[in-house]
């Protein structure tokens, strides 16, 4: 590839306009700088490795993007643009000792899988459902005065007429968002607060909030964004809990298939109540609940990692296979299956979401610790 085609893709890459044949190439690219290093008889020394690699290559382009390291995600169109970079400057932090040039010559995995992206169903109060992913902008539906609407950028937005509003004639009806695997999908409540549902999800609430509380009901794993109201308290329902709010910014993850209730809280204050054990945790910015049958623990953690996701970045942080793979069968709407012996390795890195999964399994398995297998919507996991 020729210095100028280089810039070119690199451009287009750090905007997030590379095609998946564009992707591969400098995938591609990449690894045959990485071959041409002569490190491969020398000790392993990932960071020395990586200047090497990344030297030669701003020596060839000068313009070309110092590597992104796999952490400090500030919005999803900088970790959409930074997925190549993402993933190989990943690659030589959780890679174990391996020589530059053995990484370089391993095959990558045939076949592919599409990322997910924005699709949900909205099911109304008479029990209508609307596929959104095809649904037109503008008024889906009005419901007891308050109109149902999607807007441009593609969120789902309920405004009450004026006069609804300023007599508080609305009727009480309830609409439930659901995400399939593969998908997510941002609502705005009627109080105003913003809800970004992950995959496999679903979000129970009103059409409008009467009364002297805030009630919704999450199946899955969200992203609130609430909206300040102190003389009506905001309670998000889930499996086994009751989280309270004033006004916030938190993350809840309650997949069944996880081993914890997790409770994240940026911003504000929340109040965690446990169903089955009555008990109540208080949580500052930077700490998580963490309730599973056995135990509900409160610890500080790294609120980027656990919000990862809705700024379009898979962050693993010491995280099993097993963890890693649970994130992608939602993502991807794939099934998982394991053969023989799982790695007990913990992988540290990022990805962004909307790679294909070929990417995020490739940057694994460049350890050499785990192999993937795709078949049609099947991946196969083994030693």
């Amino acid at each position: 590839m020729t210095r100028e085609q280089a810039q070119e893709l690199l451009n287009k890459h750090q905007l997030g306009k590379c095609t998946p044949e564009e992707q591969q190439l400098l995938d591609h690219w990449y690894l045959s700088e990485a071959a041409k290093q002569q490190v491969a008889d020398e000790p392993a020394n990932p960071l020395k490795d990586e200047k090497l690699i990344w030297d030669r290559i701003t020596k060839e382009i000068p313009e070309a993007p110092k590597i992104i390291r796999f952490k400090k995600w500030y919005s999803t169109a900088a970790a959409a643009a930074a997925v190549i970079f993402v993933s190989f400057g990943t690659w030589f932090f959780i890679r174990l000792h391996q020589p530059v040039k053995q990484l370089a010559q391993q095959s990558y995995i045939k076949n592919d899988i599409l990322p997910g992206g924005n699709k949900a169903i909205l099911m109304l109060a008479n029990g209508k459902q609307i596929t959104l992913t095809g649904a037109r902008n503008g008024t889906l539906a009005v419901q007891g005065g308050v109109a149902v609407n999607k807007t441009a950028d593609g969120r789902i937005v309920y405004n009450s007429s004026k006069q609804t509003a300023s007599e508080g004639t609305a009727k009480l009806a309830y609409n439930t968002m659901i995400t399939p695997r593969g998908g997510q999908y941002w609502v705005v409540l009627p109080d105003g607060s913003k809800v970004l549902l992950n995959a496999a999800s679903s979000l129970t609430y009103p059409t409008t909030f009467s009364g002297n509380e805030r009630k919704v009901e999450l199946i899955g794993e969200a992203y609130f964004e609430v909206a300040h109201n102190a003389a009506k308290p905001f309670k998000v329902y889930s499996k086994s809990q009751v989280v309270e709010v004033l006004g916030t910014h938190f993350n809840i993850n309650t997949y069944d298939d996880e081993p914890d209730v997790r409770t994240t809280l940026l911003e504000g204050k929340v109040k965690v109540t446990s169903v089955v054990k009555n008990q109540v945790r208080i949580l500052k910015p930077g700490q998580q609940a963490a309730l599973n049958p056995l135990s509900f623990n409160v610890n500080d953690v790294d609120v980027e990692e656990a919000t990862a996701w809705k700024n379009g970045i898979f962050i693993f942080e010491s995280n099993d296979i097993q963890q890693i793979m649970r994130m992608v069968s939602r993502w991807y709407d794939v099934d998982v299956i394991y053969k023989g012996n799982l790695p007990t390795d913990k992988f540290t890195g990022s990805v962004s979401r909307f790679s294909n999964v070929s990417q995020v399994l490739n940057t694994l398995q460049l350890t050499r610790k785990v192999r993937f297998k795709i078949e049609d919507k099947k991946i196969t996991v083994s030693e």
